[in-house]
């Protein structure tokens, strides 16, 4: 008898460890978990967009700022001098656009009183066509009356040298015709290149967008010689000091925005069915093991890089030899969107700890949210 209740009573203990032992199982299996856990977060290279000496460096490394706060200031007199002559161009652009739009209008009244020559003229011929014919008509009444005795010779001398003067004046009219043309056509030539010379009006004139382009780089040079912070963050390896030269387009500084902070956690690949974006996280960092961080899963990696493959010597592709009957599962990414850090936690880019997903828990918030937000009967 007591045997039997030993044998139970043993059983008893081995069915119930069974039981924890499936348990865990199933629980591993539902709710993926790694220790390949990773905090990340935004990291701003801070490059200066101009050359210079640092005048002003108020910060240093490691040192928290927030947005709008000084970095480092670049000696800007250079490119005050700089722009002082490039906003004297410009102003001197204005005065020659003026000077020749001025002269646009100049040859633009010169057409104009051009033109209206030689309509004069063209007037002053009609008018001699018809003392021309006025004074041939009487030239020729003369000549029909001398003979009949009806007139003098002297009228009709008289009525000659008019019709002559008459002619003559006309011919010296249509002269004056083809000067007021030619000047009229010369003018225009010149109305032309001045206007050629002047190009668009306004704001549209290529020579004032030029200069005003330059102006614009100008401030925007003298602008770039103080460096402030985009967001709020902490300043790390500064790679300069007060009076060191700053190079254009070189990273002296990095930021580490501290909005921005995530986990990374690499999950093996049969994992990756039974988490979906939504699902409850609990991360647990190395560095504070007794204070877990809360989250939610954001979003799951499209893609890996390949390892075998890839090009090797003479562009062949690099093929790592494997065993055939084991086939390790691939690590895919997974990307945690933090909701709660615990006072004592202080996030620092590339701790590690270890992820957990609880699958299935992003419908299980759906559903919570519709019947919160579905009206009371």
């Amino acid at each position: 008898m007591r045997f039997s209740k030993k044998y139970m009573l043993t059983g008893g203990l081995i069915l119930i460890a069974l039981l924890m032992l499936l348990a865990q199982l199933w629980n591993y299996l539902k709710n993926p978990w790694t220790r390949d856990g990773q905090v990340q977060a935004e990291v701003i290279q801070i490059t200066p967009r101009v050359s210079g000496q640092i005048v002003d460096l108020p910060v240093k490394n490691n040192q928290f700022v927030k947005a709008g706060d000084l970095l480092f200031q670049i000696d800007p007199r250079s490119f005050e001098a700089a722009l002082a002559e490039t906003r004297a161009e410009y102003e001197e652009s204005l005065d020659t656009y003026e000077a020749q739009r001025q002269n646009v209008f100049a040859y633009e009244a010169r057409v104009r009183e051009s033109d209206a020559a030689v309509e004069q003229a063209r007037s002053n011929i009609k008018a001699l066509e018809a003392e021309v014919v006025k004074a041939k008509a009487e030239f020729e009444r003369q000549q029909q009356l001398l003979p009949l005795r009806a007139t003098s010779q002297k009228s009709l001398e008289a009525a000659q040298a008019e019709y002559d003067s008459s002619v003559e004046n006309r011919i010296g009219a249509e002269a004056a015709l083809v000067e007021s043309q030619a000047t009229s056509e010369q003018s225009r030539a010149e109305l032309e290149q001045a206007r050629a010379q002047l190009g668009a009006l306004g704001d549209n004139n290529p020579s004032l967008r030029a200069a005003l382009a330059a102006l614009r780089q100008a401030e925007l040079n003298l602008e770039y010689t103080t460096v402030t912070a985009p967001v709020s963050g902490y300043v790390t390896n500064v790679d300069f000091r007060f009076g060191d030269q700053a190079v254009a387009n070189q990273p002296a500084m990095a930021l580490v925005d501290s909005s921005s902070y995530w986990v990374d956690g690499y999950f093996r690949e049969t994992f990756i069915r039974r988490i979906a974006p939504g699902d409850r996280a609990i991360v647990t960092l190395m560095a504070y093991p007794d204070n877990p961080l809360e989250g939610y899963v954001d979003s799951i990696g499209w893609g890996i890089a390949q390892q075998d493959g890839t090009a090797g010597n003479d562009l062949l592709p690099e093929v790592n030899p494997t065993f055939e009957w084991i086939r390790l599962a691939q690590r895919v990414p997974v990307r945690i969107h933090l909701t709660r850090v615990p006072p004592p936690v202080r996030l620092i880019v590339g701790f590690t700890g270890s992820v957990f997903v609880m699958g299935g828990t992003a419908d299980a918030d759906k559903a919570d949210k519709k019947d919160e937000m579905a009206p009371e009967p």
